[in-house]
């Protein structure tokens, strides 16, 4: 199958509309949103963990939450800040009386602000916003957030109570929870324990694909060493069921300890390779050619590059340790790209070149295609567009990873 056609089937496979009974007062609701919501049912109200996405999904699963129960909802934790986890709240601000929340473990970087712009736009094209729904398939973790498909905007509710803890123990409406402070996607991520039930809702984590530990819109370095020991902490519970943020619920003890094990193996594996590559003295490009997920992981779906990749994985490792400069001297003081690009446009000449990427362009080489068609940027040549355009949505229909795919439609598309 190609790339596309596997991400379609995985998304077929995974994300129909699904409430699962844990037990008599747990439900986990997956598809409903984007990302997952879990509701604790309490002596005289409901502990929502995490609220989707936008207006639109959250009024359907409190639709959904009036089958099961009439008690309302009172208190949302959210488990980490991603607006897809907090954009249905205030479709229960009728009746909530606390959100709890964790502050980051680490500060946002100054200024970060600054570059809101050029995020936002970056954003736009990795979560493809702005393309149909056969254009995306999903989301990669999740169907499409309702910003995209008519339901509905964020609608979000502030924290009444925010933690600066390691962890936070409580008794809410008669449910013993414990919340647990564990950065990893996020600085601010936590899971929630619930002892009684032996159940834990792990947040972002953990989901059953390939994980953004860099996400293309971009973001602050995700401390791969700590979202493995954040791993290590939740298989440390005797948990008979886990519900993540995203993708379907693992049920039973062995599951769970088996496939978040193997998840937290696999990104375990790349970041150490990683750094035994850099150890040795190898560039980044040799380092995203060197390390691969073994054959034994290679089979698993649930880590499948259907939102993260391996390489983009190994990219940011590799510049979250030591930076930019890969020890090669030839890099230290570099002419510009334009320069650069300019003799070895005059070296190969325009002829010579426009044919080696038609050519590419019939062989379905369409990455060796975008990376000559790099040479003809400022050259007014007629076709560059054109080949540009189908090297791009070429390049789109080979990756089963939904960020990349949205990224390279969303380029072609703004070529016209």
């Amino acid at each position: 199958m190609t790339g596309e056609e596997r991400l379609r089937v995985f998304t077929e496979k995974n994300y129909q509309k699904t409430v699962t009974k844990v037990n008599d007062h747990i439900y986990h609701f997956l598809g409903y949103g984007h990302s997952n919501a879990a509701a604790v049912i309490g002596k005289s109200s409901v502990i929502l963990i995490d609220a989707l996405d936008c207006t639109g999904y959250a009024k359907d699963l409190k639709a959904e939450l009036k089958k099961l129960t009439d008690k309302p909802v009172r208190t949302i934790i959210y488990t980490h800040g991603h607006p897809d986890h907090r954009g249905g709240a205030g479709v229960f601000r009728d009746t909530v009386r606390e959100v709890i929340a964790f502050a980051p473990a680490k500060p946002v970087l100054k200024y970060f602000d600054r570059l809101k712009d050029v995020l936002n736009q970056r954003g736009s094209y990795q979560f493809g916003y702005e393309l149909t729904d056969e254009e995306t398939i999903s989301q990669g973790i999740g169907i499409r957030e309702g910003r995209a498909v008519g339901k509905g905007e964020p609608d979000f509710l502030k924290p009444t109570t925010l933690y600066r803890v390691k962890e936070v123990e409580r008794v809410i409406d008669g449910i013993k929870l414990k919340m647990v402070s564990a950065p990893g996607e996020t600085d601010d991520q936590i899971f929630v324990w619930l002892e009684d039930d032996q159940v834990i809702c792990s947040g972002d984590n953990y989901y059953g694909c390939w994980p953004n530990l860099y996400a293309i819109r971009g973001t602050q370095y995700r401390d791969v060493s700590a979202w493995v020991d954040a791993l290590d902490v939740i298989l440390s519970y005797e948990a008979k069921a886990l519900l993540p943020g995203h993708t379907k619920p693992l049920i039973g003890k062995e599951l769970i300890k088996e496939q978040v094990g193997v998840f937290k193996d696999a990104i375990e594996y790349v970041l150490l390779e990683t750094l035994d590559c850099m150890n040795k003295g190898m560039s980044v490009s040799e380092t995203v050619q060197q390390v691969k997920l073994p054959e034994k992981y290679q089979e698993k779906d649930f880590l499948g590059e259907f939102y993260g990749t391996v390489e983009w994985s190994v990219k940011s490792i590799y510049y979250g340790y030591v930076g930019w400069f890969d020890g090669n001297a030839a890099n230290l003081l570099p002419v510009s790209d334009q320069e650069y690009n300019q003799v070895l446009f005059d070296l190969i000449g325009q002829e010579k070149l426009t044919e080696k990427i038609e050519a590419c362009i019939e062989k379905e080489q369409y990455q060796m295609a975008l990376q000559l068609l790099g040479l003809l940027d400022g050259k007014g040549l007629a076709d560059s567009d054109g080949w540009k355009k189908q090297a791009l949505l070429g390049r789109a229909a080979q990756t089963p990873s939904a960020n990349a795919r949205h990224y390279l439609i969303a380029s072609a598309k703004a070529l016209g």
